[in-house]
């Protein structure tokens, strides 16, 4: 661990196609779809704007920016969510853990057909430090330089072992330093992106997005001409996946067994992939009443999650109390959360608000001649209405708390969470490794009201936590990496900083009609989800057009 070496691997694929691409909205037919993988992107909604300024401040972008514009790295899921190098060749910390440095690829160029260099880098990974407002991926080296054409050496102000997965982040990619130098990065958009992703853009409409495959893809050959990304939502999916209008879509799918599966068991696959993190309900603890622990603990014990999984049919995924997934942590949970499953504990949960101080009156949080009544804000666009309902009943139930529900698109819903104006909201946590999953709490990536945050969108500012995660950084062996990970997980459990309610998967449906080679959850060397850069380039790449 203490001088992480790691040797870059990239799948290759050949057995390249030329035959027309089909019509935008046409029906699906085995000679038109040939060379066109079609993605029904669900979670995104119903239509797009043509802005691949992936580090501008607009919350409003193109969709699959991903495979155009990739990172130094990449996080392996099917390996214990280690970080692995992508465009990098190597990554390599010093014995003090205070300078990494960056072998790259030599075979990188962009889709202009210019080689990437350690300029480009250079320049890329610079943004964040020159223009704090552009720290979308949450960046704590302090400096970076070239070396050589192909060495890039990033310093931090202490030692950083556990901060490689922050090169793995899509919103910290290499760009060409050759365009974006001379661009506004406040307010361009970016509309003929040139990056060293697989695919550039072919056409855009609003409600329909062709990329093309690029012939000198230093990862190889896709197997594909066109990849179509088609807006629909998570209803109308289901049946283009049934005609196979749809090859692949990112949807939740409650009877998918039975509805999907069971109508073609040989091309239909539903697949769940274990992400490490979990769906977290979030408090924001820069204003009262969420600032108190006993209040954020009195709602954590009144979520009846066991309700939640079964309304997504996965009963049995409920989260632990630490945040932390056991089925990829389980040998770093402290041992009296390991397995622990979290019920409704009314009790406690009574107790809990007797000693935040606050009165219930009429549903509405009392103290000291103030009044709070609280909102729950959630992403519409993921269906996430009943879930929401589960959750504001039980505390009418259990507390008597009035919570209103305050359902939003997806785009508007992150500009809400970043620049805090909600309450409580429900959000992904995780990441690779412990110190990943537990990183955004850091002190650091704290805004005010009203500014964007990166991360930390609860506003989570506590000494203690900054010292543990500072420590974590610094450790050399895994030891005390375990030992400090568990001291995070008590503060999680009895400070409250966020409630984990279930694991969270990456839903992957396929129709196989046109596209084979699909990985499954038993045989996985890349998670076969739409919009994971790296992973996704290895699952396109793995494909061959059906026979």
């Amino acid at each position: 661990m203490r001088t992480s070496r790691i040797a870059a691997t990239a799948a290759l694929a050949t057995a390249a196609l030329a035959l027309a691409a089909c019509t935008p909205g046409a029906a699906t037919n085995t000679v038109a779809r040939a060379d066109t993988l079609v993605y029904g992107k669900s979670d995104g909604g119903t239509t797009y704007v043509r802005n691949y300024n992936v580090l501008g401040p607009a919350t409003e972008k193109a969709p699959n920016a991903e495979l155009i514009y990739e990172p130094l790295a990449r996080i392996d899921y099917a390996n214990g969510a280690v970080v692995e190098p992508w465009l990098a060749q190597s990554l390599q910390f010093d014995e003090a853990g205070t300078a990494l440095t960056i072998e790259l690829r030599s075979d990188v160029t962009f889709s202009d057909g210019e080689a990437m260099d350690a300029d480009d880098v250079v320049y890329s990974l610079s943004l964040p430090l020159e223009r704090p407002e552009l720290n979308l991926a949450g960046v704590t080296y302090e400096a970076v330089s070239k070396i050589d054409d192909d060495t890039v050496q990033v310093d931090f102000a202490e030692p950083s072992f556990a901060a490689l997965n922050q090169f793995a982040s899509s919103s910290l990619p290499v760009v060409p330093e050759h365009i974006w130098r001379d661009q506004d990065l406040m307010s361009w958009t970016n509309p003929d992106p040139v990056g060293t992703g697989p695919f550039t853009v072919d056409a855009f409409a609003a409600q329909q997005v062709t990329l093309k495959a690029r012939d000198d893809y230093w990862g190889g050959q896709m197997p594909m001409t066109y990849l179509k990304v088609l807006a629909t939502n998570a209803e109308a999916v289901k049946a283009q996946l049934l005609r196979g209008d749809v090859d692949w879509a990112p949807a939740s799918w409650a009877g998918a067994e039975e509805e999907f599966v069971a109508q073609n068991p040989e091309t239909n696959l539903y697949q769940l992939y274990a992400t490490g993190g979990a769906y977290s309900m979030m408090y924001n603890t820069a204003q009262p009443p969420f600032d108190n622990a006993d209040l954020r603990r009195a709602l954590a014990l009144s979520i009846p999650r066991s309700d939640i999984t079964a309304t997504l049919n996965r009963p049995g995924t409920e989260a632990g109390p630490t945040g932390l997934v056991d089925q990829i942590y389980a040998d770093w949970i402290a041992p009296e959360y390991r397995g622990v499953v979290q019920e409704v504990d009314a009790a406690a949960a009574q107790a809990a608000l007797a000693a935040s101080g606050f009165t219930v009156v009429d549903g509405a949080l009392e103290k000291d001649g103030q009044r709070y009544s609280p909102r729950l804000s959630f992403n519409q666009d993921f269906g996430w209405n009943a879930y929401a309902d589960i959750m504001i009943n039980s505390w009418k139930s259990v507390l008597g708390i009035s919570v209103a529900p305050v359902g939003a698109p997806g785009a508007t819903l992150y500009d809400q969470q970043k620049t805090g104006d909600f309450d409580l909201t429900i959000a992904t946590t995780g990441g690779a490794g412990v110190y990943g999953v537990y990183g955004f709490l850091d002190s650091r990536y704290v805004e005010p009201l009203g500014t964007a945050a990166a991360t930390n969108i609860g506003r989570w500012n506590d000494p203690e936590t900054d010292r543990i995660l500072s420590d974590m950084t610094r450790a050399a062996d895994e030891d005390t990496l375990r030992s400090l990970g568990q001291e995070m997980q008590r503060i999680v459990v009895d400070e409250v900083p966020f409630s984990p309610l279930y694991n969270s998967y990456w839903f992957v449906d396929v129709n196989a009609t046109y596209w084979t080679g699909w990985p499954t959850p038993d045989d996985f060397d890349a998670v076969p989800f739409p919009s994971l850069g790296p992973d996704t380039v290895r699952t396109l790449l793995s494909l061959k057009p059906a026979s």
